[in-house]
């Protein structure tokens, strides 16, 4: 049996593993040291489980991970970000749908101190679902608005996945972020639009909200908004400026976030300890599913299936195009089944030399890769922002009147997809401008 045969069979094996539930970055670990164990020998097998930990853990762009969730978590659980949705639906609420549009907003403004999905999803939920549906707006416009706005947040900097993919593809994040702005703000947009349009045509899915605010109400409203918007203001300033990099920003951020939560004083002990807890779980979570991602790029290269596979799909003559909407698709259906960083932390070793050889930018794929797997975080049958809108707003709706409300809003994630991919230069503006 060759090589490539060997590491096909333990490919599959990865795959049936991933389909049983195992947790993703023990199959990753398990296979990998598995295959390189059974191909080569028992000495290389346990080198590389210590090289590869080691090799991903020292990179120093890693430590702003935990920096920047210790800032969300902080954010989170010290409610400094409970006061976008009420500016926003102070100052919106007169729109058609104004309340679905203010929850947008939110999330985009939540996304900017997060940079989870999740978060973002579960917070706004429990925020802006109930506020929407005592106005009497369809459960299923008011759960599916956020569901789909919560994807926001891995766009919108600082993002997660993006700061992973710049490690592993050794593009800047600064960079990635500009990008990720970019994409995140046509996201926004489209979703207005979208609540807009459905609105207009059927009234009963958002019926008027007849209260009106004073400027005195807007004026203090705005004024809730301080504590997320220096911090934001205070890092994007830095980042994009010069000031600091992108590492450095995640410490400023975090430490941003404990000085506003202490001035506004929400900062509680429990707060705290609650926000330690959860980045020191989620960071711990990553790095196990990063390095056995780390530990298959080497398994890999080693057994030289990965550049088997490009190969032969290049030596097919296949227009570029075709072979990044073939990527596209099959991320698309990687996001029902697994959870974003996973589902990207498997696949990157195969498709960044892929991507590479067809002369697409990395940048401007890293930024689209992300925005393929939010889409994921809407769509059946794992849809996660979805089962976390649900449980969250427990029987205001079902799941299927859930998974109904971002309906429409995937189409428009698609129709966005699309043209990301047919006009590149979307995504690279912003990066190349600022960078000269």
């Amino acid at each position: 049996m060759t090589d490539l045969q060997s590491a096909s069979i333990f490919i599959g094996v990865l795959v049936i593993l991933i389909l049983m539930r195992i947790p993703i970055g023990i199959a990753l670990i398990g296979v990998s040291f598995g295959g390189l164990w059974t191909m080569f020998n028992w000495n290389i097998a346990w080198g590389s489980l210590g090289i590869a930990p080691y090799n991903f853990a020292s990179s120093w762009v890693l430590s702003s991970i935990p920096a920047f969730l210790l800032m969300g978590f902080v954010c989170y659980h010290t409610r400094l970000t409970q006061g976008l949705f009420n500016a926003a639906q102070v100052w919106l609420s007169g729109l058609p749908g104004g309340l679905a549009i203010a929850s947008v907003f939110g999330c985009a403004g939540f996304a900017a101190v997060t940079g989870s999905s999740v978060a973002c999803s579960a917070a706004m939920g429990k925020i802006a679902v109930p506020e929407m549906v005592r106005n009497r707006y369809a459960p299923e416009l008011a759960t599916g608005t956020v569901a789909a706005a919560g994807t926001i947040g891995a766009l919108i900097p600082p993002s997660i996945l993006m700061i992973l993919y710049g490690i592993i593809s050794r593009q800047s994040v600064s960079a990635l972020f500009l990008g990720g702005l970019v994409v995140g703000i046509i996201t926004l947009a489209a979703y207005v639009a979208l609540i807009l349009i459905r609105v207009k045509i059927n009234p009963n899915l958002a019926p008027p909200v007849h209260t009106k605010a004073t400027r005195a109400e807007k004026i203090r409203a705005l004024g809730q908004t301080w504590p997320v918007l220096l911090i934001v203001i205070g890092v994007f300033a830095g980042i994009f400026g010069g000031a600091f990099t992108p590492t450095e920003a995640g410490a400023i951020g975090a430490t941003l976030s404990l000085i506003v939560a202490a001035a506004y004083r929400t900062l509680t002990f429990k707060a705290l300890r609650m926000a330690v807890l959860e980045t020191i779980t989620t960071t711990a979570t990553l790095l196990i599913i990063a390095v056995g991602a780390s530990l298959l790029t080497r398994f890999l290269a080693l057994s030289g299936i990965g550049d088997a596979l490009s190969s032969s799909i290049l030596s097919f003559g296949v227009d570029p195009l075709l072979i990044m909407i073939g990527i596209a698709v099959i991320y698309l259906l990687l996001g029902m089944m697994l959870e974003p960083v996973g589902a990207m932390l498997l696949t990157l070793p195969v498709v960044i030399p892929l991507v590479d050889e067809t002369g697409y930018s990395l940048l401007w794929f890293g930024v689209v890769l992300v925005k393929l797997l939010e889409i994921g975080m809407i769509t059946p049958p794992m849809g996660m922002n979805v089962f976390v809108i649900k449980g969250v707003v427990g029987n205001i709706a079902s799941l299927t009147t859930v998974f109904k409300g971002v309906f429409w809003f995937v189409v428009v994630d698609l129709v966005i997809v699309a043209t990301l991919i047919a006009f590149p230069n979307i995504v690279l503006f912003l990066p190349n401008f600022v960078n000269g």
